[in-house]
């Protein structure tokens, strides 16, 4: 249905070419990946997922001993000893269904914790976007990372880095660092001045390379 419905916006955008200068697209994945807020809550939803995944498994590891248990002890019960073990099994294993559903199930306390630590992040985010919409005059942003059926983007549309500047990140860092990264992993090594060394060193053709 969200797919249909994206694709009826850029027909309607086709149709109607005033409507192309309101229109633009963003990557959501992108973003968060540059908030440092968003890596917390994620690591803390991390911890609790395999806390409540040990749990989990301790319950199926109990119900495990007591079958082994049962299996060596069998031949040596009563009818009625028999009974009594296998409904206390069936009861441990209803009981580790239910727990697991619990936690994991649709509305499951994962689900739920999930949306406590990430609401504050994306409140946020949709802050932000709000306001580079208003003030970039855009009646349309689509979301590029989900499913959204987009077959191509032009990079002009793409408002992800006013969000991000919106939201006070810094990407410069991060740029200078990998520049510098680069060009210490391509500068040669030191060799003898010559009259024309400094027309043709392999550092100069690899910088021209980079600007074209």
């Amino acid at each position: 249905m969200k797919k249909f419905l994206i694709l009826l916006v850029l027909s309607l955008i086709a149709v109607f070419p005033g409507w192309a200068q309101k229109f633009g697209y963003t990557d959501m994945e992108y973003i968060t990946s540059k908030m440092p807020e968003y890596k917390l809550a994620q690591d803390e939803m991390k911890k609790f997922s395999e806390k409540w995944a040990k749990e989990v498994k301790d319950k199926y590891g109990e119900i495990d001993r007591m079958q082994r248990a049962y299996m060596a002890e069998e031949m040596l019960l009563t009818d009625e000893l028999k009974r009594k073990r296998q409904n206390e099994i069936k009861e441990k294993e209803l009981e580790a269904r239910e727990y697991n559903s619990k936690i994991f199930g649709m509305e499951g306390l994962l689900f739920q914790k999930k949306k406590e630590l990430m609401k504050p992040v994306m409140e946020r985010v949709q802050r932000a976007v709000s306001k580079v919409c208003a003030q970039r005059r855009l009646d349309i942003l689509i979301d590029k990372s989900s499913d959204s059926g987009l077959l191509y983007t032009n990079p002009k549309h793409d408002y992800s880095d006013y969000i991000i500047e919106e939201l006070g990140i810094d990407l410069k860092p991060a740029k200078t660092l990998n520049k510098e990264k680069i060009g210490a992993t391509t500068e040669p090594a030191p060799a003898a001045t010559t009259p024309t060394a400094g027309k043709n060193s392999p550092k100069q053709k690899s910088t021209t390379n980079k600007l074209k």
